[in-house]
C-alpha cells in the first residue's frame, strides 16, 4: 500500500510541477500584455491632457473675446495658456510614471 501511495504522491508532485510551470508561463505573457497596454494608456492620457488644455484655453479665450468684443486677442492668449497648462500636465504625468518605474526597479534590485 505504501508503494501505491508513493507512486500516487510522485504523480501528484509531477502534476503540481506541471501546473506551476504552466502558471509561470501564463503570468509572464499576461505581464507583457499589461506593460504594453500601460504604455499605450499613458500615451493616450498625455494626448488627452494636451488637447484638453488647448480646448479649455480656446473656450475661455473665445468667451472673453465675445464678452469684450476683442475677437482674436484673448483667444490667442488663452490658447497659449492652455498649451502651457497641457504641456505642464503632460510633464507631471511623465514624472509620475518615472517615479513609479524607479520605485519598481529599486524594489526588484532589493529582491536580487
Amino acid at each position: 500500500m505504501t508503494d501505491a501511495k508513493k507512486l500516487s504522491d510522485a504523480e501528484r508532485l509531477a502534476a503540481l510541477k506541471a501546473r506551476i510551470e504552466k502558471a509561470k508561463v501564463a503570468e509572464v505573457e499576461e505581464h507583457h500584455m499589461k506593460k504594453d497596454y500601460s504604455q499605450a494608456q499613458l500615451a493616450w492620457r498625455m494626448v488627452i491632457e494636451l488637447v484638453a488644455g488647448l480646448g479649455i484655453g480656446f473656450i475661455i479665450g473665445f468667451g472673453v473675446d465675445s464678452l469684450f468684443g476683442t475677437m482674436p486677442i484673448f483667444l490667442v492668449i488663452f490658447i497659449f495658456f492652455g498649451l502651457a497648462a497641457g504641456v505642464k500636465t503632460m510633464l507631471r504625468s511623465a514624472q509620475e510614471v518615472q517615479r513609479q518605474q524607479l520605485a519598481k526597479q529599486a524594489g526588484e534590485d532589493e529582491d536580487n
